[in-house]
């Protein structure tokens, strides 16, 4: 990892560019999968939740991820659609923080999406009710995949209702680069009425 800096504060005029380009470097570098993020929610008790999920998508609207809408991140979006993610590529030495609001895709978004997915995916998504619980373990599990997968038998797997995709909307997003010296490169921008305003911060 060098110790040189990012690009010049004067040269940065669009954060979600930048990450779009941060996130190609890694997924030429990184042995990890450079879409897992770490996303935090927050429940009706005000207490924080963090799990990974997989960005699939960068755009001038957001990032999005697709999950459960009747998973405890999708209960808890709901509530509150405050929601943070960070993503960490360490061959890189690179972090960026994102802090915004989530929204639902439009269902012809989440139909594209769930038709590129493999099959077996596809049958996951009917056969798991996500974070509940299973009171006959793995095996119970394991039948609701083989009943589900009978039932689709010799015909198109549909998107099911309650699975779809949540695009953050950008408030706030800081890009951190890692320096031997701990003199690491933070730059955060936040939107405005105007645009982007963005600042370095002190490590």
């Amino acid at each position: 990892m060098e110790d040189s800096p990012i690009t010049p504060l004067p040269a940065v005029d669009d954060p979600i560019e930048l990450l779009q380009t941060w996130r190609a470097d890694a997924a030429r570098e990184e042995t990890q999968d450079p879409t897992a993020a770490c996303l935090a929610t927050v429940g009706e008790n005000g207490a924080p939740a963090a799990r990974m999920v997989l960005v699939k998508a960068i755009d001038a609207s957001g990032l999005v991820f697709y999950t459960n809408t009747e998973s405890r991140k999708g209960r808890e979006l709901k509530g509150n659609p405050k929601a943070a993610l960070v993503m960490h590529w360490p061959v890189l030495g690179r972090q960026v923080r994102v802090e915004g609001t989530a929204v639902l895709v439009s269902d012809e978004e989440a139909d594209r999406y769930f038709a590129s997915r493999p099959r077996g995916s596809q049958i996951s998504a009917w056969a798991s009710a996500q974070s509940s619980v299973l009171p006959g373990g793995l095996e119970e599990l394991s039948q609701q995949f083989e009943d589900t997968l009978e039932q689709f038998s010799g015909r198109p797997v549909d998107r099911p209702p309650h699975w779809t995709g949540y695009r953050i909307t950008v408030d706030r997003i800081e890009f951190w680069r890692h320096r031997d010296d701990r003199l690491h490169e933070r730059l955060r921008f936040v939107r405005t009425r105007n645009g982007w305003q963005h600042d370095r911060l002190a490590p």
